[in-house]
């Protein structure tokens, strides 16, 4: 036993030894620059075993799954839905709807009981009586003239034979403003036919709705102003018959 004791450390001696000669044989090869030199040298041998090229395991373990994502083409983006444009050019925007015959549930057409009965029940209005009607110049033309409450100061009710033909409201400038009033009536129907600095015209061949400076609403039967409008000429050209009769006969 005392002499395969004596084998191990001769053993162990024999490769102590080994080592120092090749730590020396490194510090020659090194050219003299000592410590540095086999510092490098040890990196470079590091920097060696790491797997073929220069990737090491663990990042060439993960370069497949890489490579698989970078396969992986991108999904196109969706394309934006086209949207179509209303009557009104204004991509989304409802289309305009038909003129009203008049507000709320004055109406163009109506009859004067009808209109006073209304007037009566709306809190829109203060209705005072029979001292709200007046008659007018005009044979068959009458006028209800009624003071407005909130909103509305003033309206006018004209008629004709005893139909509504005509609303004006005179809207209170304190509560609502003009821009206001115009950009609702654009969102419900469309631009106006006619626009000028006095007033914004909507004309269906029905009914005229304009909105005027400073603050006025304005409902007309176009249909019964025609009428009245031809009565007029016609009543016009009979005097002027009658005119040129008188004075031929000078």
């Amino acid at each position: 036993m005392i002499e395969a004791a004596k084998a191990d450390i001769h053993e162990w001696r024999s490769k102590d030894v080994a080592r120092l000669s090749a730590f020396g044989f490194a510090r020659r090869r090194a050219g003299g620059i000592g410590l540095a030199g086999i510092f490098v040298f040890g990196c470079a041998l590091t920097y060696a075993q790491t797997a073929p090229g220069g990737a090491t395991a663990s990042s060439a373990a993960a370069t497949p799954a890489t490579a698989a994502s970078a396969a992986t083409p991108l999904a196109a983006p969706a394309p934006l839905a086209a949207t179509a444009p209303t009557a009104t050019g204004s991509p989304g925007s409802a289309a305009p709807q038909p003129l009203p015959l008049g507000y709320g549930k004055l109406q163009l057409g109506m009859s004067r009981d009808e209109v006073i009965a209304e007037l009566k029940s709306d809190p829109l209005f203060a209705w005072r009586g029979p001292e709200d009607v007046s008659l007018l110049p005009t044979p068959n033309q009458s006028l209800i003239e009624v003071s407005g409450l909130s909103f509305i100061r003033r309206a006018f009710c004209q008629f004709d034979a005893g139909k509504l033909w005509v609303i004006i409201l005179e809207l209170a400038d304190d509560r609502v403003d003009h821009y206001s009033i115009w950009t609702s009536l654009v969102a419900k129907y469309g631009q106006p036919t006619s626009l000028d600095p006095s007033a914004s015209t909507w004309d269906d061949g029905k009914v005229r709705m304009s909105l005027e400076r400073p603050l006025t609403l304005r409902y007309m039967d176009l249909a019964e102003f025609a009428k009245i409008k031809g009565e007029g000429a016609a009543k016009v050209s009979v005097e002027e018959l009658d005119r040129r009769s008188f004075l031929g006969g000078l």
